[in-house]
C-alpha cells in the first residue's frame, strides 16, 4: 500500500464517519391515537374522525415527538374501562366509551408551553358517534388544521400543529452545539490511529 493510496483510504474514512455522526431523522411533534388492545396499546389504522368504537371500547391520544407511526410514543397508564366508566351509567341509545388522555412530557412540549397532567374519562355518546365525538364530549376546546389534522385537545398545546421540530430545539439542554460530536472526535481519533499503522506499513514495504 502506497502512502498515497493509505491516505486517500484515510480521507474516505473520515467522510463516512463525519456524515454517519451528522445525520439524523426529522421528529414531528403531534398528537397520536390509540386503540386499548387487551393490555396492549396499538396505533389506531383510521383517525379519531373515522373511527367508530364499540360500547366498552378503551382509546387513547398522547402528545410527543416522533418519526412515524412506527416510533409513536404510547399513552401512559393502564387503567381499564371498569375502572374508568365505574362511576358512568348507561343510557338507552347511548354507548360509552374510555379514553386516556396522555399531554406528554415536558421534553415533548413546545416551547413556553408547560403539558397538563394526564387524565381519563368516560364520553357517553350516541350509538353510531366517532371517536372524536366522544373526545368533544370531555376533552374541549379541540382545534384541528384544514386537513382535519388533530392539533390541540384541551387547549393543549396552544399553537402549532404536527410540525417538525428543528435541530436546534430538539438539542438537550447543557450542549452548545457549536464544537464537533463526541461521536466525531471518537472517530477521528480511530481514523488517525489506522492512518498511522497505514503509513508505517507503506513505508516498510518501500
Amino acid at each position: 500500500m502506497t502512502t498515497r493510496r493509505a491516505a486517500a483510504l484515510l480521507l474516505s474514512a473520515f467522510l463516512l464517519l463525519s456524515g454517519t455522526g451528522q445525520a439524523r431523522a426529522a421528529d414531528y411533534r403531534y398528537w397520536s391515537f390509540w386503540e386499548r388492545d387487551g393490555d396492549h396499546w396499538t396505533y389506531a389504522t383510521q383517525g379519531p374522525s373515522a373511527t367508530r368504537p364499540a360500547d366498552g371500547d378503551v382509546q387513547g391520544f398522547r402528545f410527543a415527538l416522533s418519526e412515524n407511526s412506527a416510533d409513536a410514543t404510547r399513552p401512559r397508564g393502564t387503567a381499564s374501562f371498569a375502572s374508568i366508566c365505574a362511576r358512568t351509567p348507561t343510557r338507552d341509545g347511548s354507548k360509552r366509551v374510555a379514553l386516556v388522555l396522555d399531554f406528554g412530557t415536558t421534553a415533548d412540549a413546545p416551547p413556553g408551553e408547560t403539558p397538563p397532567r394526564g387524565r381519563t374519562a368516560c364520553a357517553v355518546i350516541p350509538r353510531d358517534a366517532t371517536t372524536a365525538q366522544a373526545l368533544a364530549a370531555v376533552a374541549k376546546p379541540l382545534r384541528y388544521d384544514t386537513n382535519a389534522l388533530l392539533c390541540s385537545i384541551a387547549g393543549y398545546p396552544r399553537k402549532g400543529c404536527g410540525e417538525q421540530v428543528t435541530e436546534v430545539e430538539s438539542k438537550p439542554e447543557g450542549n452548545a452545539g457549536d464544537g464537533p460530536s463526541v461521536g466525531l472526535l471518537t472517530g477521528i481519533g480511530v481514523v488517525a490511529v489506522l492512518g498511522g499503522a497505514a503509513v508505517w506499513q507503506a513505508r516498510r514495504r518501500a
